[in-house]
């Protein structure tokens, strides 16, 4: 059957309650990375992914050595993985910092024995985009949750970056990646919620509570603080002067364009 759109990639998956999503771009192959030590689990969640999409390029890493080589060589546009490699009981952990120390804003999918109870809000805190505990979810989750995240890294390759002189590129509906002056702003998927947030409503005070809702983990002032002065320090590496994020005491904080500002 003819693609729906000429000259262009289509990927499509339709589950038992009739929902069919096609995603229709820019040519792009989608790049997948498994992480997972024990084959058979590893080879399931391969068959899984391409009866979502199976256009979708897949790479299975077994251990952590050769997972952390793949990412600082590769481009991936989503990682799933688990938390315990072999012996390392934390591997999955280490390997989503150095994710996240890529600046890609890879999303990452976590699915590990480890009880969901513990772990989901840890690794919610690192930035993953969720947690599935194996033996308690069937396929139709692992699909929902697979393609959401697939939407994401797609709207991450159709936004476009912003040209050299304006400031701030960012679609404040999506995850995208951040663009300061024509440069791309390096920091974590909470982080970029956050802006995203300021900027949608920007000249206006965000509130704690309001801010509260764009992360999955640390609902409390002092986090919401380390993540602003994450975008600040990120922001100020490409540019010192960089002063849009207002503080206002005992409120939230406000995001100012750089033409508008006073002082």
């Amino acid at each position: 059957m003819q693609s729906p759109c000429p000259e262009q990639r289509r990927a499509e998956y339709s589950c038992g309650n009739g929902y069919t999503l096609h995603f229709c771009g820019v040519k792009h192959m989608y790049r997948v990375a498994i992480i997972e030590d024990d084959p058979p689990t590893s080879g399931q969640i391969r068959e899984w992914v391409l009866s979502a999409a199976p256009e979708i390029e897949v790479a299975q890493w077994f251990t952590r050595d050769e997972a952390e080589a793949a990412i600082a060589r590769e481009a991936y546009d989503l990682v799933v993985l688990d938390i315990e490699l072999g012996r390392d009981r934390h591997a999955g952990v280490a390997i989503i910092n150095a994710i996240n120390k890529t600046g890609r804003g890879t999303p990452v999918l976590v699915v590990s024995a480890m009880p969901a109870a513990i772990y989901r809000g840890i690794m919610k805190a690192l930035d993953a985009w969720d947690y599935l505990q194996k033996t308690t979810f069937e396929e139709p989750e692992f699909i929902d949750v697979f393609l959401a995240m697939l939407r994401a890294a797609k709207n991450r390759h159709q936004a476009t970056p912003a040209r050299a002189g304006e400031e701030l590129s960012i679609d404040p509906l999506h995850q995208g990646t951040p663009f300061w002056r024509g440069k791309k702003v390096n920091v974590p998927l909470t982080a970029q919620r956050l802006l995203a947030v300021l900027y949608e409503r920007q000249g206006e005070v965000v509130s704690y509570d309001e801010l509260f809702d764009a992360v999955k983990s640390g609902r409390n002032r002092e986090n919401i603080r380390k993540h602003i002065s994450t975008l600040r320090e990120a922001f100020r590496e490409l540019d010192e002067q960089f002063d849009c994020i207002e503080n206002v005491p005992m409120r939230g904080f406000r995001w100012i364009s750089a033409p508008t500002k006073t002082g």
